[in-house]
């Protein structure tokens, strides 16, 4: 139903929804220009408070949002259209975000909605020429999200941020940087040539992307081989839970897992993968829930969120990851609200660790 029947609509596809993952990383880096660049000079938007100029929207909302608390905008189910060099799609949006009340009481809201969108192929560059949002549902918390202080450095995770202060441009600039310095010495050597390289970087991205799912699963699921399979062995991690190299990662999180919690769910979207040749480097939006049992017997629930910084490399025409950091923005600890009654009874196919859990017989 995309419309992509080739190799050339899946690039198109691809080109789209990279496109709608920078826009979120243009407003939640407070990014004028990047937010800017993700529209055609021409687009419009409604966003009911605002509707006009696209890029009048991009200067109001990196305005407003300069100097406050970070902002987290999770886009997914990037359901396109393609008819030629126009495109439609929907997306859904979960939107974090911090802000007073009329009586100045601060709260933390989940705003989730959707965006319509329009988009054109012009001088082979898809840009959004209209956007359409649409609110859903909404959640709000009393109190403000408050930053662990620093703990000890082999557990501390970067925090996120608004433009350059935020750790994880620092860090995709690195990684972009080490590339640069393996693609110099591979000159010649095993990249494609240039009329193969568009192919091949619509097929790494696809690659790259079953990587990252593949991490979701290994955690939630607390399989170590698996995890093990998308770590290069001198990969490094730096999760907070355990910082070091990618294989005793594999071994850690699993025991972590078992350890301390009762379930845990890792949701990833906004992803955006910029591959050259045989090296790559990526962010993706991820939203993690966890219930455990605390000491003193009772049950809590964490939802956190934030985002995955990583560097690829394919060695041996295979894609792991070399690098990764998660880069926290945003958490929150209740008391657990989980129930298995009501409605809920009869959805008694739960999720387990290891291969007990259904995806397993699924997937063998």
């Amino acid at each position: 139903m995309s419309g992509a029947g080739d190799l050339s609509g899946v690039a198109d596809l691809q080109a789209i929804r990279q496109r709608i993952a920078q826009h979120s990383r243009g407003v939640d880096r407070a990014d004028e220009a990047l937010l800017a660049d993700c529209y055609h000079k021409d687009a419009t938007v409604d966003y009911r408070f605002f509707a006009g100029p696209a890029k009048e929207l991009a200067a109001m909302l990196t305005a407003a949002n300069k100097g406050q608390p970070v902002m987290l905008h999770r886009t997914s189910q990037m359901w396109v259209l393609l008819d030629g060099e126009r495109a439609k799609s929907e997306s859904y949006i979960i939107a974090y975000a911090q802000s007073a009340d009329p009586d100045g009481a601060m709260m933390q809201r989940l705003v989730c909605g959707r965006y319509l969108d329009r988009h054109e192929k012009r001088a082979g560059v898809w840009r959004l020429s209209h956007r359409q949002y649409v609110m859903d549902v909404n959640a709000n918390w009393p109190g403000a999200y408050a930053p662990p202080a620093l703990g000890p450095l082999a557990n501390h995770v970067p925090a996120g941020a608004q433009g350059a202060a935020d750790p994880g441009i620092a860090l995709l600039a690195s990684a972009a940087a080490k590339n640069r310095l393996i693609q110099e010495g591979d000159q010649g050597m095993s990249n494609p040539p240039p009329d193969e390289a568009a192919i091949d970087a619509v097929i790494s991205r696809q690659k790259i992307a079953d990587l990252t799912m593949a991490y979701c699963r290994g955690v939630d699921r607390a399989d170590e081989d698996l995890l093990k399979t998308i770590f290069h062995d001198d990969s490094i991690v730096i999760s907070g839970a355990f910082n070091g190299g990618g294989q005793q990662f594999a071994t850690e999180i699993c025991r972590i897992v078992k350890a301390v919690f009762n379930q845990t769910f890792h949701s990833i979207a906004n992803q955006w993968i910029e591959v050259t040749g045989n090296t790559a480097v990526g962010e993706t939006y991820v939203i993690a829930v966890s219930t455990m049992t605390n000491e003193d017997g009772s049950q809590s629930e964490m939802l956190t969120g934030g985002r995955y910084l990583d560097r690829f490399e394919r060695r041996a025409g295979i894609w792991k990851i070399s690098e990764r950091s998660f880069v926290c923005d945003w958490n929150r600890v209740d008391a657990t609200t989980h129930s298995n009654d009501g409605m809920y009874a009869p959805l008694d196919l739960l999720g387990r660790r290891g291969p007990e859990d259904p995806v397993y017989a699924l997937w063998n």
